[in-house]
């Protein structure tokens, strides 16, 4: 049926006949299943959808739980509850049929030892290796066939085979397997073309809710013609406590008119981005594409026209390692500060130190393909249980970090150190400050490689080429700093103390938010950020770069690889010894997003309002109350509101740019309590 045929069906309905009916959800749900969905969705990690605009938000609803709500919500209870809910499994795409088109990771091999079958050959192909199988013998099996008992014989789907008979095939093959074995074959429902997934099941659909008069070929149809039938109109959902946006989003993508409102603006961020990024129609995804393009192309240019992340070769730096290191008590000699030395397992890559007499301080060497001893060996730096050990002519020194802080308990009891608080122009150590900040390695690429997928990259020690290079940086941000900051390139903010806070305030004496970013991460971020100052899309994804462009970066060693880590890989703002620091061609990759679900224009409303204050009507409200027990959102958002509070763009202009700390939902005692019956 057309889209206009569906809307003409619309009118025709009796609205408000389900006004005072029981929904679905009040009589039938399938609460072992949708968790076990859930379950798979939150064990994505990035993969889920609406992690693309920031993997930071870590209290975001899985989306198949929300549809599952909307949907129960929406659909009435009959009197057959049996039907009832094989109709919602179906719309949820978890019955037995949906599962065999989820494209289950199972071979065609698989199959024929899982199926009865009589004529195999009209759906399979197969192919003998060598003579231990008999061609006539073969054509005569109906399945189950067992390769085992056919040394040779390979079977495979045959090219022309129905893709729809292929999913009852693949479905056949799982009957009998537990619920949680069939998800785990499969991929999510969100990640399938819905067409594929859901075209199927509207004949039934139509049929189940006949006597009701709904013919609907969609789901924005189908929550249209529920909404007219229970509310008058088509539903508009409600969140008060909106998050990173999942319950406005996927209802929006189901049709709905949706209403968002948090009092965090970080959080507001997300959501409006979720709708006009995420769900942007194919023709808006193109025009941002192309301006994302354009940013990230005057950013390369201006960078490379600096000189600042190429050597004399033309390889381009892709990341930098930072340590700080400071002076032992006990010999005067300055010590490079690192729990470990290793710097890549994959290419067996470590540091080494080398006293230098002459100066009292180690030379660092970057060395490839080391021994697996060495390896292990340089897994033990000179940060050791919270002290620094180090050897020099045969003798281990170790001091403890709170000595070399300062540390002491005040008349009140408080811990305390002797750190020098940084003032608002401090962006780098000055020469008498404990800690010193030393770049001890490059990750390039080589120039021949430059700009395409795979480059081939390789470590290098630090040259005086690159000193010059990191003093070129400083002396730009020196001269820029204050210029930045008065226009909203670069946070002015102080870090306000707190729970969360207290960290890089107590054990660095970092006192505003600016100071947890290198002076590379200052220039390379004013120059994103001015790039996308006039585009609330651009905005939004810029806010994701200072999450993965900080000195709270760890550089994260494993087996797989060696990268700088994100800032919220918890929810806490962890301090490093040493950290790693992303050139422009790793932060271009962040900038994109290539997640694409297009959500119908119906209306939406964002608001960055306090929940107490809220005074819009809707037919239904979905909330989930604040996580402020276990994550700290009102303190850590902090870290993207000083890049973004300056001169945003509308609609973000209109919004608080303030965590609103003493209106937030706190974790803790009776206020907690309280706060969550308001």
């Amino acid at each position: 049926m057309t889209d206009t045929a569906e809307a003409q069906n619309s009118t025709q309905l009796e609205p408000g006949v389900l006004a005072e009916a029981p929904a679905l959800i009040e009589r039938v749900f399938p609460s072992q299943k949708i968790s076990t969905e859930t379950y798979r969705e939150r064990k994505a990690t990035h993969g889920q959808t609406l992690n693309a605009l920031g993997s930071y938000w870590k209290g975001r609803k899985p989306l198949i739980m929300v549809r599952a709500i909307v949907l129960g919500s929406l659909l009435p209870a009959t009197e057959d509850p049996e039907a009832d809910l094989a109709v919602f499994e179906q719309l949820m795409g978890i019955d037995d049929a949906a599962f065999g088109r989820r494209e289950p990771k199972l071979k065609a091999g698989d199959v024929a030892a899982r199926i009865t079958l009589e004529n195999p050959w009209d759906f399979f192909d197969y192919t003998i290796q060598g003579e231990q199988v008999d061609p006539e013998e073969v054509t005569e099996l109906a399945f189950p066939i067992y390769l085992a008992d056919y040394p040779g014989l390979k079977i495979r789907w045959s090219r022309k085979i129905d893709p729809a008979d292929k999913a009852d095939l693949l479905a056949a093959a799982m009957r009998g397997l537990a619920y949680e074995e069939k998800v785990d074959l499969c991929k999510r429902p969100e990640e399938l073309n819905p067409e594929w997934l859901y075209g199927p099941v509207w004949p039934a659909v139509n049929h189940h809710l006949a006597h009701l008069g709904v013919e609907a070929y969609s789901f924005e149809a189908l929550a249209e013609q529920l909404g007219i039938l229970r509310f008058g109109h088509r539903p508009r959902i409600g969140d008060t406590f909106c998050g990173g946006g999942s319950v406005p989003f996927e209802a929006a993508r189901l049709g709905c008119d949706v209403y968002a409102s948090d009092l965090n603006p970080v959080a507001c961020m997300l959501t409006w981005g979720s709708l006009n990024i995420i769900g942007a129609s194919p023709e808006r995804r193109a025009e941002i594409e192309a301006k994302k393009q354009r940013v990230a192309e005057a950013v390369d240019r201006e960078i490379t026209e600096l000189g600042i992340e190429h050597n004399e070769r033309g390889d381009r730096a892709k990341a930098f390692l930072y340590c700080l290191e400071t002076q032992c008590p006990q010999t005067g000699w300055v010590v490079p500060m690192a729990p470990s030395w290793v710097i890549s397992k994959t290419q067996n890559v470590i540091a080494r130190l080398h006293p230098d007499y002459e100066h009292k301080r180690f030379e660092i060497e970057i060395a490839s393909g080391v021994s697996d001893a060495e390896l292990k060996a340089a897994q033990q730096g000179t940060v050791q249980n919270e002290q620094l050990v180090y050897e020099l002519d045969g003798h281990v020194y170790r001091t403890p970090i709170r000595t070399l802080r300062g540390d002491y308990r005040d008349s009140e009891g408080t811990t305390r150190n002797q750190l020098r608080q940084w003032d608002k122009h401090d962006f780098k150590p000055r020469p008498e400050d404990t800690f010193q900040e030393r770049l001890y390695c490059i990750q390039w690429i080589t120039a021949e490689t430059v700009g395409i997928s795979r480059p081939k990259t390789y470590f290098g020690s630090v040259t005086e080429a690159d000193l010059e290079r990191e003093r070129k940086v400083e002396r730009i941000v020196e001269e820029n700093l204050a210029g930045w900051q008065e226009e909203g390139l670069v946070p002015e903010m102080p870090i306000e103390p707190g729970d969360k806070t207290d960290e890089p305030i107590r054990t660095r004496g970092w006192r505003y938010w600016h100071q947890l970013f290198s002076p590379r991460d200052l220039v390379l971020l004013s120059t994103y950020n001015k790039a996308s100052s006039n585009d609330a899309r651009l905005k939004t994804l810029f806010s994701k770069l200072p999450n993965y462009s900080s000195k709270l970066s760890q550089w994260l060693v494993n087996n797989y690889g060696q990268m700088p880590n994100h800032v919220f890989y918890n929810q806490a703002l962890n301090v490093f010894y040493n950290y790693g620091s992303r050139g422009y061609s790793m932060t271009k990759n962040t900038f994109f997003v290539d997640v694409s679900f297009h959500v119908e224009n119906k209306s939406n409303i964002i608001k960055c309002l306090d929940a107490r204050d809220c005074k819009t009507d809707n037919d239904i409200w979905i909330t989930d109350p604040p996580y402020a027990d276990a994550i700290s959102y009102h303190e850590i958002t902090e870290f993207f509101i000083a890049w973004l509070r300056k001169n945003p763009p509308a609609p973000f202009d209109q919004w608080t740019w303030d965590s609103r700390r003493s209106l937030a939902v706190q974790g803790t005692g009776d206020d907690f309590r309280r706060s969550m019956v308001d």
